[in-house]
């Protein structure tokens, strides 16, 4: 059949413009949704930060800064790459291999570490060793380079110290507190400036200290390791050339040799958890809101190509054939679709700048990352809103196109009670299978819930949109009977609806749409904050918490536990290990809040409550550890079981778990002893102090002092990114839900113009007409505001029980508000179109 647009399409469009507006705006909506999630997804794909500590070494070898799990698929081993949670290291040693190689200057080991400046005034500092100032740039200002029990400083860190070339300056660095002369001071470079701006230090950025090569790593924690090695060409020598020896050279190290901005990723981690965190929004969330718009989209096309059954009546009636119709609906699509496509695009452009500006203004994203804007999103959009209107309209025009001219201007003067066998078999397939779904995720735990959870509310969703006549006749009959007792225009309106199911159900479904997407968003964060909140005041019980932006100095719990009263004190560093889990019949490594304890677990029971169910925290020490009972679940881990993971830097460990606990939402995942960690971690400056018994005062020397409640507030803090994302996703998903149905009721109103003058002629007043349509908004709001939540509730409740082991937590203002907006979108979509139709004159 050819597209190419014939009269019938081009007439239609021209002298009936209005009706195609919807249409259009439908389209383009659909299109700047595909346009933005797209240009993320990209954006995620392609997203490199360029090379500014390491800018001037045109060769770095690192290691693998990912942890790897390879799967069996139907197309052989599958390996996929999951960011670590800190450093991986690689032998210093390797250092002076590379500078051997034909074309390479110098090749130095690079090391980056916190460093505090013990009793004196010298604050946090960011330590390297001084043999990086080759590539950084950093030069002496006065004295000489460092030497074993030595250091450079900076001039801020110097004079905030007090103390100049020749003093000794007391400074604590992972091997201990130590005085160091101070050998020379010195000018960062710019290398050294771009690390202390990217806060790649952790050192609280009150200055740099450079150490002798020869002890950096030591002083680091990880002896005989090293951060990177960077290799500087002689001039002339091509960077990929040397990369190739260099890679010769370290053959079997397992060291990988980067070039170019792959060795920006190596000095900002930061840049691979901005990869995942884009490719969720654009891919994972942009497969769900595309499906949504293609949905929405769809829906408004079938309505739109309904709304004229009477004319392709007509047409039939003088001698159309069902071809010419197919092909007017079809040809129609081409003339709409394309240019509401591209119109649609330059939004959604602006949307993925402004959506990717606040998450790198929240440090989800490395400032030196740019958003990729190509054709290819952009192609995506229109081809996704051509297509839909092919199909949708394909699909609504077949009937009319079909059946008898007749017969069809039958069913355009009455609707068809019955709905269609194919359609009514695949809606009750799409309920028989959201059920089945949602008993499979109310049996899950962890991600297998979440991601059952979501097929219940994509397959309910479908249900309600082929089943939406039935649902639509059922619901005008419940709230009939509540209108009985409104009037005439009430009854009036319970009998429209129920005449006009079909009617009803377009308008039901983008509200039905609106809510169940942004209450499955919203209230699954408000859940999980409720319960982490819950958790976390329950299980902090020191009456004093002590936290440093740099960390605590590490005898923080001794000095503390000296103090006239306290009964207990035990500082935790807090980081995460990645930890094997199933989900979907596949492994991955899921990142796992993980607390390393200072002292015993007897006494961390003194200051921290984690509602142990198995086992004891008496046994914690080195390869035991405690985790959550969720953890538990989805690892399939049981008391004394191995559990294998990875620690932050990499390294493989299977330490035994002897307490399982329940609080560990609010609380890190996993607890282990603080000896586990070390050499493992690029900070070994604990981040808390829990403090049982004595006095607020005396504890200011080690950092900042708050309660319990004041510690539960900062964190929850802490997970405003979460909270951002879930409610910019819902406001998305929401808002284009809402627009949608906006923009049907306004097309069903429009369409009604003979009905609402009809009414007027048989002496309706205009106030009666328009209170009756106020009924039928506030039956539509209500019915799917009802059905939206519903849906929300069967999703939320297995994926909750399966994630926190609670019922869904609903903020009953929010849930007002939600139902509030509904209701005025709908009145207002409905009322001021109909306000505009009816003062026109009628007779």
């Amino acid at each position: 059949m050819s597209f190419k647009p014939n009269g019938l399409a081009r007439a239609a469009v021209r002298f009936k413009p209005a009706s195609f507006a919807g249409t259009f705006v439908a389209l383009m909506m659909s299109a700047l949704i595909v346009a933005a999630c797209g240009v993320l997804l990209e954006t995620g794909i392609r997203a490199s930060v360029p090379a500014e500590r390491y800018a001037d070494a045109q060769v770095v070898a690192a290691a693998d800064q990912s942890a790897r799990v390879v799967a069996d698929t139907v197309d052989g081993p599958e390996e996929t790459a999951y960011p670590l949670p800190d450093t991986a290291r690689v032998d210093a040693g390797l250092a002076a291999k590379a500078a051997e190689v034909p074309g390479a200057a110098t090749a130095v080991p690079d090391f980056t570490f916190p460093v505090h400046g013990g009793t004196s005034a010298a604050g946090g500092l960011t330590g390297h060793g001084w043999g990086s100032h080759v590539f950084t740039g950093t030069a002496l200002s006065k004295g000489a380079a460092p030497h074993p029990g030595e250091v450079v400083l900076d001039a801020d860190a110097a004079r905030t110290a007090r103390v100049g070339v020749g003093d000794t300056v007391a400074l604590e660095t992972a091997d201990g507190p130590a005085g160091f002369r101070v050998s020379g001071l010195a000018e960062a470079g710019a290398g050294d400036i771009a690390g202390e701006a990217a806060g790649e230090g952790a050192g609280g950025g009150g200055g740099t200290a450079w150490f002798a090569d020869a002890e950096a790593s030591v002083l680091a924690g990880h002896p005989g390791k090293a951060d990177a090695v960077a290799v500087v060409a002689e001039d002339g020598v091509d960077p990929d050339a040397l990369a190739d020896a260099v890679g010769k050279a370290l053959a079997g190290t397992g060291a990988q040799v980067l070039t170019g901005d792959d060795r920006g990723e190596v000095e900002d981690h930061g840049l691979a958890y901005a990869k995942e965190t884009l490719f969720a929004v654009g891919g994972s969330f942009g497969g769900i809101a595309t499906l949504v718009a293609v949905f929405t989209a769809s829906g408004t096309v079938a309505l739109s190509v309904g709304q004229r059954t009477r004319e392709f009546a007509l047409l039939r009636a003088v001698g159309a054939t069902p071809r010419q119709i197919r092909r007017a609906v079809a040809a129609e699509a081409l003339l709409v679709a394309p240019l509401a496509g591209l119109l649609g695009c330059l939004p959604g452009i602006g949307l993925a700048h402004w959506w990717f500006g606040q998450m790198r203004d929240r440090g989800a994203v490395p400032e030196a990352v740019e958003v990729h804007v190509s054709g290819f999103p952009l192609l995506a959009a229109v081809g996704v809103g051509l297509l839909t209107a092919l199909g949708a309209g394909w699909a609504a025009g077949r009937r009319p196109a079909r059946i008898r001219p007749g017969q069809a201007l039958a069913e355009a003067s009455v609707e068809r009670l019955r709905p269609g066998v194919v359609r009514t078999v695949l809606g009750l397939a799409a309920v028989g299978g959201g059920s089945v779904l949602a008993g499979v995720a109310a049996s899950a735990a962890g991600s297998d819930a979440a991601n059952a959870s979501l097929g219940v509310v994509m397959l309910f969703m479908l249900a309600v949109a082929l089943l939406g006549p039935l649902l639509a006749r059922l619901c005008a009959a419940l709230f009939g009977l509540l209108l009985r007792g409104g009037g005439a225009s009430a009854s009036l309106a319970a009998a429209n609806s129920r005449t006009n199911a079909r009617r009803l159900a377009s308008a039901i479904t983008p509200i039905v749409l609106a809510t169940a997407f942004a209450s499955t968003l919203v209230f699954m964060h408000t859940s999980e904050s409720h319960v982490a909140s819950e958790q976390l005041r329950a299980g902090v019980t020191a009456d004093h918490v002590v936290t440093a932006p740099a960390g605590l100095p590490a005898d923080a719990a001794d000095r503390a536990a000296r103090l006239p009263g306290v009964d207990a004190a035990v500082s935790l560093l807090d980081t995460q290990v990645l930890v094997p889990v199933r989900g979907g019949g596949e492994t991955s490594l899921q990142g796992t809040a993980t607390q390393g304890v200072s002292g015993p677990g007897a006494q961390l029971a003194e200051v921290q409550d984690l509602d142990v169910r198995e086992g004891g925290l008496e046994r914690l020490g080195p390869g035991r550890i405690a985790i959550d009972k969720t953890l538990a679940t989805a690892t399939d881990t049981r008391l004394g079981d191995k559990l294998p993971l990875h620690l932050p830097d990499g390294t493989k460990a299977a330490p035994e778990v002897v307490a399982v606990y329940g609080r560990g939402l609010g609380l890190p995942a996993v607890t282990m002893d603080r000896a586990s960690l070390d050499g493992h971690v690029t900070s070994a400056f604990a981040d808390t102090l829990l403090v049982s018994g004595g006095e607020a005062a005396p504890l200011t020397a080690l950092g900042e002092v708050t309660d319990a409640s004041g510690y539960a507030l900062a964190r929850n803090v802490d997970r405003e990114f979460g909270a951002w994302a879930n409610y910019t996703m819902a406001a998305v998903l929401g808002g284009f839900a809402a627009v949608a149905a906006v923009n049907t009721l306004v097309m069903t109103v429009l369409d009604r113009r003979r009905e609402l003058h009809t009414l007027r002629l048989v002496g309706s007043t205009r106030r009666q007409v328009l209170r009756m349509l106020g009924w039928e908004s506030l039956l539509v709001s209500a019915a799917g505001v009802a059905l939206g939540t519903a849906i929300a509730m069967i999703t939320l409740t297995p994926m909750m029980r399966g994630l926190t082991g609670e019922f869904p937590h609903v903020p009953p203002l929010l849930y007002a508000a939600f139902a509030a907006t509904a209701a005025a979108l709908t009145l207002a979509a409905v009322t001021l179109p109909a306000r505009t139709v009816l003062r026109t004159r009628h007779g």
